[in-house]
């Protein structure tokens, strides 16, 4: 490790990032682990190796095995990797060998819902429950999933985000209840996107009127192509989005979008969020299916990451609709 050193001392990452890629090929994890150390320690001496260890981590928690990737999931970790190192490691690793060794109880917690995202049934005895039910309900969606490789990650959208609408046409408007409880699922919408206005080029407008879809688009578009979806694609864009970190954002992972979905629909039926995960599942499935979904685009539609929804409760009357969107130029 003497060369190692001196690249560490000398801040030469070009040669450090080459003994990464070396010691993962030659599986000398316990090594890279070391390095990972070294990284850290030289950061605190004030030299710039923070992306080194970071990159290390990734590494760890993608290739590594389970003893090693789980070593690296506790909070703050992996700050500016390519995604969030519990849903990295969940993407290599099943939820039994990494369990043993998952010391952090928010690290585990994630983990476990990243696995269930990934098909496994993890509602049993010894797993801790979490948030949302340890396992897929019949009527979610298949959600869609990152791939990541060693120096990139690819985040494939729901295949309704890139279906024709057909052509725009002008919406009317429909009166606002921005004052009235209908307002929480306002919240709820804009909170889905948050991070692309708060940690990146996006913006958020959402509305909640008396009336259709049409009437609740027009508080956000003059102009607009809109078409009816399923639940369950809705649901697929709100958890895309819910785990998007945007352009420049940091991405939340697919557990928190998961999250971000029901807490959505959640709010926008009025179901409050108590008592057992698995009631909760059963109340809001069939509040879901009681919504009627539209996807719509502007008449110049932006390039970049969109949320275009709107969402009617027909037994109430009411209409919500949400733009958020970013891009990587601001």
């Amino acid at each position: 490790m003497w060369q190692l050193q001196q690249s560490v001392e000398t801040v030469d990452v070009a040669a450090l990032l080459r003994a990464v890629d070396g010691l993962c090929a030659s599986r000398q994890w316990d090594e890279l682990a070391d390095l990972a150390r070294r990284c850290r320690e030289a950061v605190e001496r004030g030299k710039q190796l923070w992306p080194v260890a970071t990159h290390i981590d990734y590494r760890l928690a993608l290739e590594g095995p389970a003893s090693h990737a789980a070593a690296v999931l506790r909070p703050g970790a992996g700050r500016f990797a390519l995604g969030p190192l519990t849903e990295v490691a969940a993407s290599t690793h099943d939820f039994e060998s990494l369990a043993p060794y998952l010391a952090d109880p928010i690290s585990a917690s994630a983990v476990v819902q990243e696995r269930v995202l990934r098909g496994e049934d993890l509602q049993r005895p010894g797993v801790t429950p979490t948030e949302l039910p340890n396992r897929m309900l019949g009527w979610e969606p298949t959600y869609a999933l990152p791939t990541y490789s060693d120096r990139q990650a690819l985040f494939p959208q729901p295949d309704v985000a890139t279906r024709a609408l057909g052509s725009p046409r002008r919406m009317t408007t429909g009166r606002s209840l921005a004052e009235n409880g209908a307002e929480s699922g306002v919240r709820a919408l804009r909170a889905v996107a948050e991070v692309w206005a708060s940690e990146s080029n996006g913006s958020i407008d959402a509305a909640v009127v008396e009336g259709g879809a049409e009437d609740a688009v027009g508080c956000v578009a003059d102009h607009a192509a809109l078409a009816e979806i399923s639940a369950a694609e809705a649901l697929s864009l709100l958890q895309w989005a819910g785990a998007s970190g945007g352009a420049h954002g940091r991405r939340r992972g697919g557990a928190a979008g998961r999250f971000s979905a029901w807490w959505a629909v959640a709010a926008l039926t009025g179901i409050e969020w108590q008592g057992d995960v698995e009631e909760l599942g059963a109340a809001l499935g069939g509040a879901v299916a009681e919504l009627t979904w539209y996807r719509w685009e502007p008449v110049h539609a932006t390039q970049g990451w969109t949320l275009r929804l709107a969402v009617v409760d027909p037994v109430d009357g009411l209409a919500w609709a949400v733009d958020a969107r970013d891009d990587a130029d601001g």
